[in-house]
């Protein structure tokens, strides 16, 4: 019974709060382009990348969310166009996502330092089923209550980036509607910032340092952030460490093969809230594809 109520506590905070809104991840840095459109065609490669998160499993009604993420760049990579699809999972609630993005790439410099500044344009379809519930009381007004309502939005993005760093701030969604089909209820889709940032240090030959960071805002909640050190050994293995501001922490593992894919694992556990109790953490899963031509062969590794 616990969990059934705490799936229903869980989908009601999601629908009514004006807290944080927009699914996260661990491994935000594989997949940059579902916050920052001015990311994509930045890799100068045709990729491919698709994360699986489950969030505190053992709970009932706990979030899950997939993304799907295709970009490339074009015109002599001064463009890039892509393409992102999320699907996400709260107790009853779903989001389903599609977004198209394109980036304009600006060459400021000899060193190919780049300003992008991308635009995007989508839709996020919400769906509420509340008949799967357990309920007490079968005449329950929301018993048996299911609706979807489609909302389109825009966004807009700034990426500047080099071989060895990089900085972005975004608001993915500009507009805030309105989700009112929920018995004359409403929900503000509130407007969310990022900003984000990181940096590889050469320590050796075979040994590189990268600290990066996903500073999270939005209006009526307190800002949050993510942070990660990983080491990069070898040119083929990432090892990091999570700090998920007042909330979690957790590891990350991922193998990178000649610059053509990459496979990743990443656990976070909460340890400073409620969440830390009856749940076995969060686990997340990434595979990323980049293809390109033997004419655009990667020279240096891609930290980013």
């Amino acid at each position: 019974m616990k969990k059934y109520i705490l799936g229903i506590l869980i989908t009601l905070i999601t629908v009514f709060s004006w807290g944080q809104q927009d699914p996260q991840a661990s491994m935000y840095f594989f997949n940059p382009s579902f916050f920052n459109p001015g990311y994509v065609g930045s890799r100068g490669s045709v990729n491919l990348t698709a994360v699986h998160r489950s969030q505190w499993v053992g709970i009932e009604g706990a979030p899950m969310t997939q993304f799907l993420s295709f970009h490339m760049p074009f015109a002599s990579q001064n463009m890039g166009l892509g393409v992102n699809v999320f699907h996400d999972r709260v107790g009853s609630r779903v989001n389903t996502g599609v977004y198209a993005n394109y980036a304009y790439h600006i060459r400021l410099n000899r060193k190919n330092h780049r300003l992008a500044i991308g635009i995007r344009g989508g839709a996020d379809i919400y769906q509420y089923d509340f008949s799967n519930l357990t309920v007490i009381n079968p005449s329950d007004p929301f018993y048996s209550t299911n609706f979807s309502e489609a909302k389109f939005n825009v966004g807009l993005g700034l990426y500047y980036y080099g071989d060895r760093h990089y900085i972005g701030i975004s608001a993915p969604r500009l507009l805030e509607p309105k989700v009112t089909s929920l018995q004359n209820m409403e929900a503000l889709l509130k407007r969310h910032y990022f900003i984000t940032g990181g940096y590889a240090f050469r320590l050796s030959s075979v040994v590189d340092l990268k600290p990066s960071v996903l500073v999270k805002m939005v209006e009526n909640a307190p800002i949050t952030f993510d942070a990660n050190l990983s080491l990069y050994l070898f040119k083929y293995v990432w090892i990091g460490a999570l700090y998920r501001f007042h909330e979690s922490l957790g590891l990350n593992f991922a193998y990178t093969h000649k610059d053509l894919f990459t496979i990743g694992y990443a656990f976070d556990y909460p340890l400073f809230n409620e969440m830390r109790l009856n749940n076995f953490g969060s686990h997340e899963v990434v595979l990323s594809f980049d293809f390109r031509s033997a004419k655009r062969k990667s020279v240096s590794p891609r930290y980013f």
